[in-house]
């Protein structure tokens, strides 16, 4: 017991002296920083056609001020990805800050106010990227800075990759730089998009940390029946063929499995939840009870039955072109994210098995993610995400989460990196406001993006920083 206190006392006393080394004046650096992320929010990257070279641009010349050199990087010349490199003393392997500087396409009649005017109201920063991910790209920019001004010592390097292409198009931006450059970002860590932290009663009560995702494995469903006229039903029917083979995987009960993630985020879970969410979250693992437990978070609560398995979602249905023809053809799409080991032809044969019907092809997408193993929750990166969050946040819990999205973390994870995933903090009101990321009127509040700003450097600072 003894030595355990005196290894808490040593770590919390290091983190302590590694954040009061540099004594940042947050108003007057949260302001500065606030002003490049509304800058880089004006820039409109979104992909498709990206236009990330623009960012690129802004970011070299805003580190250049610094007076730190950076390189581009591209496949396209309009698609650049910026690295920017702080040395250290090389006693440890580097860090990666990364965050992709492309965003989502808009419906700007949707919005009530310019999607890239970055405007500032009622504490609140509006713009497309503001939580997807150019917080994320700003946060490491200043991050970058400060180490530099402060003329921080480094036992590690600290590297910044602003990536293009995230949003669906990787071989321009992540799929190009872990293949053709690989050498000038590879680290031992990763930082990147894909946490969540919750605020309830006003004070932030979750700290979600990401790591691991789910991997995007859809497929197509093309059936095939006879075309006649709509005025005679038949069981040839390519709608009705399809109709039955959507209905069956829509409904299929996939196989409930955990990692090492999600089985300590259930735990976890369970220690800071009322009786009945902790029993279900004690016993998600118990056979006897499973069924009953996964159709409840089917029913409350999606996510956790995400979580527990892989998934199937219908989302697109394609048939048909005139009302009294019965096409000879039609088609749909599953959204499939599978679990980070899941085997993609085993599953897709089981696919095959539900649907039990030959008239039914199951075409897969192109894989452009890779599989990777989940980040470790027992290593130096992970508890020094811990030890940050618990001193800027203190009535927070700590949670490892399993992403049901996906990141370019994946491809960084499949060449060893532990790649971890922090964010914003957001109330529960804000997260279901409809507000979020790829949504209309996307925002973040000013509070959150400097508190991602101040927890980006504690973290820096505690796991690259030479002990004072």
């Amino acid at each position: 017991m003894r030595l355990i206190l005196l290894t808490f006392l040593v770590a919390f006393t290091t983190t302590v002296n590694a954040q009061q080394t540099y004594l940042i004046d947050w108003e007057e650096v949260g302001a500065e920083s606030i002003d490049h992320f509304v800058e880089l929010i004006q820039i409109n990257s979104s992909n498709p056609p990206g236009n990330e070279t623009d960012v690129a641009t802004y970011l070299r010349a805003a580190l250049a001020e610094e007076g730190i050199q950076s390189e581009l990087y591209a496949l396209e010349e309009s698609r650049a990805n910026l690295v920017a490199r702080i040395v250290g003393n090389g006693s440890k392997r580097p860090i990666l800050l990364m965050g992709h500087t492309d965003v989502v396409g808009v419906q700007a009649d949707k919005w009530y106010a310019d999607p890239f005017s970055g405007m500032r109201q009622d504490g609140f920063i509006y713009g497309r990227g503001t939580l997807d991910d150019k917080d994320n790209v700003a946060a490491a920019l200043t991050v970058m800075k400060l180490l530099k001004r402060y003329g921080v010592e480094l036992d590690r390097d600290v590297i910044f990759l602003a990536e293009s292409g995230e949003e669906g198009t990787p071989e321009v931006g992540i799929n190009f730089m872990v293949e053709k450059h690989f050498d000038v970002i590879d680290a031992e860590y990763c930082l990147a998009e894909g946490g969540t932290n919750v605020i309830r009663n006003d004070v932030v009560d979750t700290v979600g940390i990401e790591t691991t995702e789910k991997m995007p494995r859809r497929v197509t469903l093309v059936a095939r029946g006879t075309p006649s006229h709509g005025s005679v039903p038949t069981l040839k029917n390519a709608v009705l063929i399809l109709a039955n083979a959507v209905a069956k995987a829509g409904t299929w009960e996939t196989e409930v499995r955990f990692n090492q993630t999600t089985r300590a985020y259930f735990q976890r879970m369970a220690e800071i939840s009322e009786p009945d969410d902790a029993h279900r979250y004690n016993n998600v693992e118990d056979p006897e009870q499973s069924e009953a437990i996964q159709q409840y978070f089917l029913e409350n609560f999606p996510y956790h039955y995400s979580i527990s398995r892989t998934s199937v979602a219908p989302t697109v249905i394609d048939a048909g072109f005139r009302k009294n023809v019965i096409p000879s053809e039609a088609s749909a799409i599953l959204d499939i994210r599978m679990l980070p080991d899941e085997s993609v032809e085993e599953f897709y044969a089981k696919l095959a098995e539900v649907i039990d019907d030959p008239r039914v092809e199951i075409v897969p997408e192109r894989i452009y993610r890779p599989a990777a193993p989940p980040s470790e929750i027992d290593n130096e990166m992970f508890q020094t995400l811990e030890r940050v969050a618990r001193q800027m946040f203190p009535s927070a819990t700590v949670l490892p989460v399993m992403s049901t999205g996906a990141t370019d973390m994946a491809q960084v994870r499949a060449k060893g990196m532990q790649s971890y995933g922090i964010g914003p903090s957001r109330s529960i009101e804000e997260i279901n406001s409809g507000y979020g990321a790829h949504g209309d009127n996307e925002r973040i509040s000013e509070e959150a993006y400097v508190d991602l700003v101040k927890f980006m450097w504690n973290v820096v600072i505690e796991i690259a920083a030479k002990p004072q």
